[in-house]
């Protein structure tokens, strides 16, 4: 058995949530306001990076900052109701509580939408941290002490690689499991339905690779 529970880290867009109907709805909505044109169909088959990334390829560098303040007011009415959990998201938390330890909730995006969507479909995360993107991330996983991160892009290896934590992966996101495994994924799972049996295996065959982030 570990010395002590696991710390394990989530990312949010394509890792627990399928934001693409929320976000394809607030693209379609921001360029009417604007009267630019965005391809909302391609802007929702790269999502992870931040919002400011997307932008920069529908808006001139100088008006991103504003138009991702106008996209962040807007979303909370467009996009929270329309965004479900992926499936096994609840299961997955349940599953970090159940081996006595915390998840956290570690994302690229605005932290005041992230914790909307959180709230709206009841998970319940021990923490929530937004603004952080690939390597930012490993800020927060460190703080918390996190030796698991789980999401679905190249990104979140990055992160979890930079914070000394192991790097699991869903095939739910924009990157394919060869991409994943290919980015120097530790772990890559189709879901977060599979999730809850790995980390069970995980903690009973590797304890002590449970009870740190490593060095």
């Amino acid at each position: 058995m570990i010395s002590r529970p696991p710390t394990v880290g989530f990312d949010l867009d394509m890792t627990l949530i399928d934001s693409r109907p929320g976000i394809h709805a607030c693209y379609l909505a921001l360029a009417e306001r604007t009267g630019t044109y965005i391809d909302a169909d391609l802007a929702i088959t790269r999502l992870g990076p931040p919002l400011e990334e997307e932008l920069r390829n529908w808006f001139p560098a100088a008006d991103v900052p504003a138009v991702a303040d106008v996209y962040r007011a807007m979303y909370p009415t467009i996009a929270i109701a329309a965004t479900p959990a992926l499936p096994g998201a609840h299961e997955a938390i349940e599953a970090v509580r159940a081996a006595g330890g915390r998840a956290v909730v570690v994302t690229a995006k605005y932290e005041p939408n992230a914790k909307l969507h959180l709230t709206h479909l009841g998970i319940e995360p021990d923490a929530v941290i937004g603004n952080l993107w690939a390597e930012a991330k490993a800020e927060a996983l460190r703080e918390h002490a996190a030796s698991v991160y789980v999401g679905d892009h190249t990104g979140d290896i990055r992160g979890a690689r930079a914070a000394g934590a192991l790097s699991v992966t869903v095939a739910t996101g924009p990157c394919d499991a060869d991409e994943l495994h290919a980015a120097g994924a530790d772990v890559v799972l189709a879901g977060l339905g599979e999730f809850p049996e790995w980390l069970s295996a995980y903690l009973e065959a590797a304890p002590e690779a449970a009870d740190a982030p490593r060095a």
